[in-house]
Protein backbone atom coordinates (compact mmCIF):
# COMPACT_ATOMS: atom_id res chain seq x y z
CA UNK A 1 0.00 0.00 0.00
CA UNK A 2 1.50 3.36 -1.08
CA UNK A 3 1.53 6.89 0.38
CA UNK A 4 1.80 10.28 -1.32
CA UNK A 5 3.71 13.39 -0.29
CA UNK A 6 4.75 16.48 -2.18
CA UNK A 7 7.54 19.01 -1.94
CA UNK A 8 9.10 21.73 -4.04
CA UNK A 9 12.34 20.98 -5.89
CA UNK A 10 13.81 20.99 -9.39
CA UNK A 11 11.39 19.22 -11.74
CA UNK A 12 12.49 16.20 -13.77
CA UNK A 13 9.27 14.49 -14.91
CA UNK A 14 10.91 11.53 -16.68
CA UNK A 15 13.04 10.67 -13.66
CA UNK A 16 10.03 11.16 -11.39
CA UNK A 17 7.89 8.78 -13.47
CA UNK A 18 10.67 6.17 -13.50
CA UNK A 19 11.07 6.33 -9.72
CA UNK A 20 7.30 6.24 -9.16
CA UNK A 21 6.83 3.23 -11.43
CA UNK A 22 9.66 1.40 -9.65
CA UNK A 23 8.16 2.14 -6.22
CA UNK A 24 4.69 0.98 -7.26
CA UNK A 25 6.11 -2.32 -8.57
CA UNK A 26 8.08 -2.86 -5.35
CA UNK A 27 5.43 -1.90 -2.76
CA UNK A 28 3.08 -4.90 -3.24
CA UNK A 29 6.01 -7.11 -2.18
CA UNK A 30 5.31 -5.78 1.30
CA UNK A 31 1.76 -7.10 1.20
CA UNK A 32 2.88 -10.41 -0.31
CA UNK A 33 5.26 -10.82 2.66
CA UNK A 34 2.37 -10.09 5.05
CA UNK A 35 0.27 -12.78 3.36
CA UNK A 36 3.21 -15.22 3.40
CA UNK A 37 3.78 -14.63 7.13
CA UNK A 38 0.10 -15.27 7.88
CA UNK A 39 -0.15 -18.30 5.57
CA UNK A 40 3.15 -20.12 6.10
CA UNK A 41 4.62 -18.66 9.32
CA UNK A 42 1.29 -18.60 11.21
CA UNK A 43 1.85 -15.01 12.35
CA UNK A 44 -1.21 -12.87 13.05
CA UNK A 45 -1.84 -9.80 10.85
CA UNK A 46 -1.73 -7.59 13.94
CA UNK A 47 1.76 -8.80 14.80
CA UNK A 48 2.92 -8.42 11.19
CA UNK A 49 1.59 -4.85 11.12
CA UNK A 50 3.44 -4.02 14.34
CA UNK A 51 6.69 -5.37 12.89
CA UNK A 52 6.01 -3.42 9.68
CA UNK A 53 6.18 -0.09 11.53
CA UNK A 54 8.75 -1.15 14.13
CA UNK A 55 11.27 -2.41 11.58
CA UNK A 56 10.54 0.62 9.39
CA UNK A 57 11.84 2.77 12.24
CA UNK A 58 14.78 0.43 12.88
CA UNK A 59 15.77 0.52 9.20
CA UNK A 60 15.24 4.22 8.49
CA UNK A 61 16.10 6.09 11.70
CA UNK A 62 19.89 5.74 11.27
CA UNK A 63 19.66 7.27 7.80
CA UNK A 64 17.29 9.99 8.98
CA UNK A 65 19.57 10.98 11.86
CA UNK A 66 22.59 10.91 9.54
CA UNK A 67 20.86 13.21 7.05
CA UNK A 68 19.03 15.60 9.38
CA UNK A 69 20.10 14.87 12.96
CA UNK A 70 17.64 14.97 15.83
CA UNK A 71 15.55 17.52 13.92
CA UNK A 72 13.94 14.56 12.12
CA UNK A 73 11.83 14.06 15.25
CA UNK A 74 11.21 17.78 15.83
CA UNK A 75 7.80 18.35 14.27
CA UNK A 76 5.89 21.63 14.44
CA UNK A 77 2.65 19.66 14.68
CA UNK A 78 3.74 16.46 16.47
CA UNK A 79 0.32 15.26 17.61
CA UNK A 80 -1.23 15.72 14.18
CA UNK A 81 1.62 13.71 12.68
CA UNK A 82 1.34 10.97 15.30
CA UNK A 83 -2.40 10.81 14.57
CA UNK A 84 -1.54 10.43 10.88
CA UNK A 85 0.70 7.52 11.85
CA UNK A 86 -2.09 5.93 13.89
CA UNK A 87 -4.46 6.20 10.92
CA UNK A 88 -1.81 4.68 8.67
CA UNK A 89 -1.33 1.88 11.22
CA UNK A 90 -5.07 1.16 11.34
CA UNK A 91 -5.30 1.17 7.54
CA UNK A 92 -2.31 -1.17 7.23
CA UNK A 93 -3.81 -3.51 9.84
CA UNK A 94 -7.08 -3.79 7.90
CA UNK A 95 -5.13 -4.35 4.68
CA UNK A 96 -2.97 -7.11 6.17
CA UNK A 97 -6.02 -8.83 7.68
CA UNK A 98 -7.67 -8.68 4.25
CA UNK A 99 -4.67 -10.19 2.41
CA UNK A 100 -4.55 -13.02 4.94
CA UNK A 101 -7.94 -14.24 3.71
CA UNK A 102 -8.27 -12.84 0.18
CA UNK A 103 -6.19 -12.85 -3.05
CA UNK A 104 -3.78 -9.92 -3.31
CA UNK A 105 -5.24 -8.65 -6.60
CA UNK A 106 -8.77 -8.60 -5.16
CA UNK A 107 -7.69 -6.61 -2.11
CA UNK A 108 -5.80 -4.06 -4.23
CA UNK A 109 -8.68 -3.70 -6.68
CA UNK A 110 -11.21 -2.97 -3.92
CA UNK A 111 -8.72 -0.74 -2.09
CA UNK A 112 -8.41 1.52 -5.12
CA UNK A 113 -11.75 3.14 -4.31
CA UNK A 114 -9.49 5.33 -2.13
CA UNK A 115 -9.11 8.14 -4.75
CA UNK A 116 -12.91 8.34 -4.97
CA UNK A 117 -13.25 8.63 -1.18
CA UNK A 118 -10.49 11.26 -1.06
CA UNK A 119 -12.22 13.30 -3.77
CA UNK A 120 -15.48 13.17 -1.82
CA UNK A 121 -13.77 14.17 1.45
CA UNK A 122 -11.99 17.06 -0.28
CA UNK A 123 -15.29 18.28 -1.69
CA UNK A 124 -17.09 17.99 1.65
CA UNK A 125 -14.47 19.46 3.99
CA UNK A 126 -11.98 21.48 1.92
CA UNK A 127 -14.44 22.97 -0.53
CA UNK A 128 -12.77 21.42 -3.59
CA UNK A 129 -14.94 21.67 -6.66
CA UNK A 130 -16.01 18.23 -7.88
CA UNK A 131 -18.13 18.54 -11.01
CA UNK A 132 -20.82 16.15 -12.17
CA UNK A 133 -18.38 14.25 -14.40
CA UNK A 134 -16.14 13.36 -11.48
CA UNK A 135 -19.12 12.50 -9.25
CA UNK A 136 -20.30 10.17 -12.02
CA UNK A 137 -16.81 8.63 -12.22
CA UNK A 138 -16.86 8.14 -8.43
CA UNK A 139 -20.21 6.34 -8.62
CA UNK A 140 -19.04 4.18 -11.55
CA UNK A 141 -15.80 3.39 -9.72
CA UNK A 142 -17.72 2.21 -6.67
CA UNK A 143 -19.84 0.11 -9.02
CA UNK A 144 -16.65 -1.53 -10.29
CA UNK A 145 -15.63 -2.23 -6.70
CA UNK A 146 -18.99 -3.91 -6.09
CA UNK A 147 -18.32 -6.24 -9.04
CA UNK A 148 -15.11 -7.35 -7.33
CA UNK A 149 -16.62 -7.42 -3.83
CA UNK A 150 -19.76 -9.42 -4.67
CA UNK A 151 -18.13 -12.82 -5.39
CA UNK A 152 -15.51 -12.18 -2.70
CA UNK A 153 -18.28 -11.46 -0.17
CA UNK A 154 -19.93 -14.80 -0.96
CA UNK A 155 -16.63 -16.56 -0.23
CA UNK A 156 -15.06 -14.46 2.54
CA UNK A 157 -18.08 -12.72 4.13
CA UNK A 158 -17.57 -9.38 5.87
CA UNK A 159 -13.79 -9.63 5.40
CA UNK A 160 -14.37 -8.65 1.75
CA UNK A 161 -15.32 -5.16 3.03
CA UNK A 162 -12.03 -4.67 4.89
CA UNK A 163 -10.26 -3.10 1.85
CA UNK A 164 -13.05 -0.50 1.65
CA UNK A 165 -12.56 0.38 5.33
CA UNK A 166 -8.80 0.48 4.70
CA UNK A 167 -9.34 2.79 1.72
CA UNK A 168 -11.46 5.13 3.86
CA UNK A 169 -8.85 5.34 6.64
CA UNK A 170 -6.06 5.86 4.13
CA UNK A 171 -8.05 8.58 2.37
CA UNK A 172 -8.42 10.33 5.75
CA UNK A 173 -4.65 9.91 6.22
CA UNK A 174 -3.97 11.59 2.86
CA UNK A 175 -6.64 14.20 3.64
CA UNK A 176 -4.70 15.08 6.80
CA UNK A 177 -1.55 15.50 4.67
CA UNK A 178 -3.38 18.22 2.77
CA UNK A 179 -4.85 19.72 5.95
CA UNK A 180 -1.44 19.93 7.65
CA UNK A 181 0.08 21.48 4.53
CA UNK A 182 3.80 22.31 4.62
CA UNK A 183 4.18 22.87 8.38
CA UNK A 184 6.67 19.98 8.52
CA UNK A 185 9.02 18.45 5.95
CA UNK A 186 8.04 15.15 4.29
CA UNK A 187 10.97 13.46 6.05
CA UNK A 188 9.81 14.61 9.48
CA UNK A 189 6.19 13.73 8.71
CA UNK A 190 7.18 10.19 7.65
CA UNK A 191 9.35 9.68 10.73
CA UNK A 192 6.61 10.83 13.09
CA UNK A 193 4.05 8.74 11.23
CA UNK A 194 6.29 5.71 11.81
CA UNK A 195 6.38 6.50 15.53
CA UNK A 196 2.60 6.93 15.62
CA UNK A 197 2.03 3.69 13.69
CA UNK A 198 4.31 1.72 16.03
CA UNK A 199 2.61 3.08 19.14
CA UNK A 200 -0.86 2.46 17.71
CA UNK A 201 -0.05 -1.12 16.72
CA UNK A 202 1.53 -1.89 20.12
CA UNK A 203 -1.72 -0.80 21.81
CA UNK A 204 -3.93 -2.55 19.21
CA UNK A 205 -1.94 -5.77 19.55
CA UNK A 206 -2.22 -5.69 23.34
CA UNK A 207 -5.97 -4.90 23.36
CA UNK A 208 -6.76 -7.34 20.54
CA UNK A 209 -4.89 -10.22 22.15
CA UNK A 210 -6.48 -9.47 25.55
CA UNK A 211 -9.90 -9.77 23.88
CA UNK A 212 -8.92 -13.11 22.33
CA UNK A 213 -8.78 -11.91 18.72
CA UNK A 214 -7.11 -14.52 16.51
CA UNK A 215 -5.76 -11.79 14.22
CA UNK A 216 -3.91 -10.16 17.14
CA UNK A 217 -1.97 -13.08 18.60
CA UNK A 218 1.50 -11.78 19.64
CA UNK A 219 4.45 -13.89 18.53
CA UNK A 220 8.09 -13.86 17.55
CA UNK A 221 9.26 -14.98 14.09
CA UNK A 222 9.17 -18.78 13.94
CA UNK A 223 12.23 -19.02 11.70
CA UNK A 224 15.24 -17.07 10.49
CA UNK A 225 13.49 -16.73 7.14
CA UNK A 226 10.53 -15.09 8.89
CA UNK A 227 12.84 -12.62 10.65
CA UNK A 228 14.60 -11.77 7.38
CA UNK A 229 11.25 -11.27 5.63
CA UNK A 230 10.07 -8.93 8.40
CA UNK A 231 13.27 -6.89 8.07
CA UNK A 232 12.68 -6.71 4.31
CA UNK A 233 9.07 -5.67 5.02
CA UNK A 234 10.23 -2.79 7.22
CA UNK A 235 12.88 -1.75 4.72
CA UNK A 236 10.41 -1.68 1.84
CA UNK A 237 7.92 0.23 3.98
CA UNK A 238 10.45 2.93 4.75
CA UNK A 239 12.60 3.23 1.66
CA UNK A 240 10.02 2.56 -1.07
CA UNK A 241 7.84 5.28 0.42
CA UNK A 242 10.87 7.56 0.35
CA UNK A 243 11.08 6.82 -3.37
CA UNK A 244 7.48 8.02 -3.65
CA UNK A 245 8.37 11.23 -1.80
CA UNK A 246 11.33 11.70 -4.15
CA UNK A 247 9.15 11.08 -7.21
CA UNK A 248 6.68 13.77 -6.15
CA UNK A 249 9.54 16.22 -5.75
CA UNK A 250 10.50 15.64 -9.37
CA UNK A 251 7.10 15.58 -11.11
CA UNK A 252 3.55 16.85 -10.45
CA UNK A 253 0.94 14.67 -8.75
CA UNK A 254 -1.35 14.68 -11.80
CA UNK A 255 1.43 13.12 -13.88
CA UNK A 256 2.43 10.48 -11.32
CA UNK A 257 -0.92 9.47 -9.82
CA UNK A 258 -1.82 6.98 -12.62
CA UNK A 259 1.31 4.98 -11.78
CA UNK A 260 -0.39 3.89 -8.53
CA UNK A 261 -2.32 1.37 -10.61
CA UNK A 262 0.95 -0.46 -11.33
CA UNK A 263 0.38 -1.96 -7.88
CA UNK A 264 -2.50 -4.05 -9.23
CA UNK A 265 -0.22 -5.53 -11.91
CA UNK A 266 2.54 -6.33 -9.41
CA UNK A 267 0.04 -7.73 -6.88
CA UNK A 268 -1.53 -9.98 -9.53
CA UNK A 269 1.87 -11.37 -10.56
CA UNK A 270 2.93 -11.97 -6.94
CA UNK A 271 -0.44 -13.46 -6.00
CA UNK A 272 -0.28 -15.93 -8.87
CA UNK A 273 3.42 -16.79 -8.45
CA UNK A 274 3.34 -17.27 -4.66
CA UNK A 275 -0.22 -18.32 -3.85
CA UNK A 276 -1.78 -19.47 -7.13
CA UNK A 277 -4.42 -16.69 -7.07
CA UNK A 278 -5.62 -15.10 -10.31
CA UNK A 279 -8.70 -12.88 -10.84
CA UNK A 280 -11.53 -14.35 -12.90
CA UNK A 281 -13.20 -12.51 -15.81
CA UNK A 282 -15.82 -10.67 -13.73
CA UNK A 283 -13.15 -9.41 -11.35
CA UNK A 284 -11.03 -8.19 -14.26
CA UNK A 285 -14.06 -6.25 -15.51
CA UNK A 286 -14.45 -4.67 -12.08
CA UNK A 287 -10.72 -3.86 -11.93
CA UNK A 288 -10.84 -2.19 -15.37
CA UNK A 289 -13.88 -0.11 -14.32
CA UNK A 290 -12.13 1.02 -11.11
CA UNK A 291 -8.89 1.88 -12.94
CA UNK A 292 -10.76 3.65 -15.77
CA UNK A 293 -12.82 5.73 -13.35
CA UNK A 294 -9.74 6.61 -11.30
CA UNK A 295 -7.78 7.66 -14.38
CA UNK A 296 -10.71 9.82 -15.51
CA UNK A 297 -10.79 11.60 -12.13
CA UNK A 298 -7.03 12.20 -12.36
CA UNK A 299 -7.42 13.51 -15.92
CA UNK A 300 -10.23 15.88 -14.93
CA UNK A 301 -8.11 17.14 -12.02
CA UNK A 302 -5.28 17.85 -14.43
CA UNK A 303 -7.58 19.64 -16.89
CA UNK A 304 -9.00 21.85 -14.14
CA UNK A 305 -5.54 22.65 -12.77
CA UNK A 306 -4.33 23.68 -16.22
CA UNK A 307 -7.43 25.83 -16.80
CA UNK A 308 -6.91 27.60 -13.46
CA UNK A 309 -3.26 28.31 -14.33
CA UNK A 310 -4.19 29.72 -17.75
CA UNK A 311 -6.99 31.93 -16.41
Amino acid sequence: MSSIATAETTQNPLQGMTIMASAMIILPTMDAIAKYMATFENMSPGQVTFYRFFFQLVCTLPLLFTMTGASALSAKRPWMNILRGALHGAASLLFFVAVKYMPLADVFAIYFVEPFILAALSAAFLGDKVGWRRWLAIIIGFGGAMIVIQPSFEIFGWKALLPVACAFLYAVYLFMNRAIGEADSPLTMQTMAGVGGTIFMAVALWVGSAMGGTDFVPSLPASWLGLVLLLILGSISGYAHMLVVRAFRLAPLSLLAPFQYFEIISATVLGYALFGDFPNLSKWIGILIIVGSGLFIIWRERVQSQSLKSS
